[in-house]
């Protein structure tokens, strides 16, 4: 009778231990799953030669990137996924980075902030950095988005000044609305981060961001009611974000 009991207990542990890896396994397709179905992978990184594997929960990221912010990108998304334990960010930069405080990357940086706002466009503006000095070229579809465009290049740490020769063209801004809409809410967070970590005024403030259905919910600590006025405004311009609850204190 010990005999049968025994292998009764050896058959009901291998069962279990064969259910808990199924359920590991599933649990880390559906994390590699759920990071390459978003809207971040598929429209910022879709270039990016990324390669995700997840072993119960910690996460290894390898390949690729064009620029170091692609590396926080794909960081931010997998760090906020259900099941996610730990990440490993291994991805490199391909070829050398630009100096740092030099016009190269100083661009880029100018380059990357703009990617992050629907008010303005990147696509259609064209940005060349000398001696610390932005000039700005292209089209923009009113005079406020030409504004805005400058403030945002003018607000990157490092940028001494800001010429601002865009053309206004009139052209029909896209419906924002219906693409603001589509964005998952994991991708936005991590869209949220990135846009206060890439604005000179906002990159020192201690922050949390969380989303919901669209709705950004950003905590943490401001020095001043303007400081975090400043969050709320660039919060809300992000791609995604349909609405800002900025609970953060000011000390």
């Amino acid at each position: 009778m010990k005999a049968i009991f025994y292998i009764f207990l050896l058959a009901a542990a291998a069962l279990l231990a064969t259910g808990a890896h199924a359920q590991a396994s599933r649990l880390d397709d559906g994390i590699v799953r759920a990071a390459k179905q978003s809207y971040v992978f598929k429209h910022y990184l879709k270039a990016e030669d990324i390669k995700i594997e997840s072993k119960e929960g910690a996460v290894t990221l390898t390949g690729l990137v064009a620029a170091d912010y692609y590396r926080a990108l794909a960081q931010g998304i997998v760090t906020d996924l259900p099941g996610v334990k730990s990440v490993d960010n291994r991805l490199e930069v391909i070829g050398a980075a630009p100096t740092a405080n030099s016009d190269a990357w100083l661009r880029d940086k100018v380059k990357a902030t703009l990617q992050f706002h629907w008010s303005v466009s990147v696509a259609t503006t064209e940005v060349d950095v000398k001696d610390g000095i932005v000039t700005l070229r292209g089209s923009a579809a009113s005079q406020a988005q030409k504004d805005l465009t400058g403030e945002y290049a003018m607000d990157v740490e490092g940028i001494k000044g800001v010429t601002n020769n865009i053309a206004v063209d009139g052209a029909p801004k896209k419906k924002v609305q219906t693409t603001r809409e589509k964005i998952d809410d994991v991708s936005v967070s991590a869209l949220v981060r990135m846009a206060l970590l890439l604005h000179h005024s906002t990159n020192a403030l201690y922050t949390t961001v969380a989303t919901k259905r669209g709705v950004v919910t950003v905590g943490g600590k401001a020095k001043t009611e303007a400081e975090k006025g400043l969050v709320t405004r660039i919060a809300k311009d992000v791609s995604g974000v349909k609405s800002v609850k900025n609970e953060m204190s000011v000390e």
